[in-house]
């Protein structure tokens, strides 16, 4: 199984997310079902290993807490865009539960990502595009502000890879705790 855990994206701000996805030639945009806020990707696992996931994933207390989505921007390599992305609003609660699942993630023997959390939803990939059309993207859209919604569970997602992209199925639902 290919595994990651993630904020699933209620559908009034899908509907905001789907109004930016445009305008730029040769981006792949994320449907609707694609669209997710990732708190960790944890990758190839076997059947053993994705129990002792949900074991660790049920344990984890938390109040819910609010969050909006807030800008946009892109991850570029050597130059070239390679992701579009909208960004979140105040993180403080999210960096929270990100660290709880990274804690109880590393206590089962998976190693810490290597790389800094930024939180994201995806809304394109792409080959490579120079990084002055996608700082063009951006700068259409930096004043872009979901309102806010309230975070009351994240999900453990698998991702089966088809030829029209990456298909999500949520495996399971933890709830955090009414505030």
């Amino acid at each position: 199984m290919r595994l990651f855990v993630a904020i699933p994206i209620p559908e009034r701000i899908k509907d905001t997310l789907t109004a930016l996805c445009g305008g730029v030639d040769d981006a792949r945009w994320r449907s609707r079902e694609q669209l997710h806020l990732t708190l960790r990707f944890i990758g190839e696992v076997d059947g053993a290993m994705a129990r002792d996931i949900d074991d660790v994933l049920c344990q984890i207390a938390m109040p819910a807490f609010e969050l909006n989505m807030r800008g946009t921007g892109f991850f570029n390599e050597r130059g070239l865009a390679r992701v579009l992305w909208a960004g979140v609003g105040d993180e403080d609660a999210l960096r929270k539960l990100h660290g709880k699942i990274q804690h109880g993630l590393a206590a089962i023997g998976l190693e810490p990502e290597h790389r800094r959390y930024r939180p994201h939803v995806t809304l394109a990939r792409m080959n490579g595009i120079p990084a002055q059309e996608a700082e063009g993207y951006a700068a259409r859209y930096s004043e872009y502000a979901s309102p806010p919604f309230t975070v009351d569970r994240f999900g453990l997602f698998s991702s089966h890879l088809a030829r029209e992209g990456a298909i999500y199925t949520l495996e399971m639902d933890y709830a955090l705790e009414s505030p």
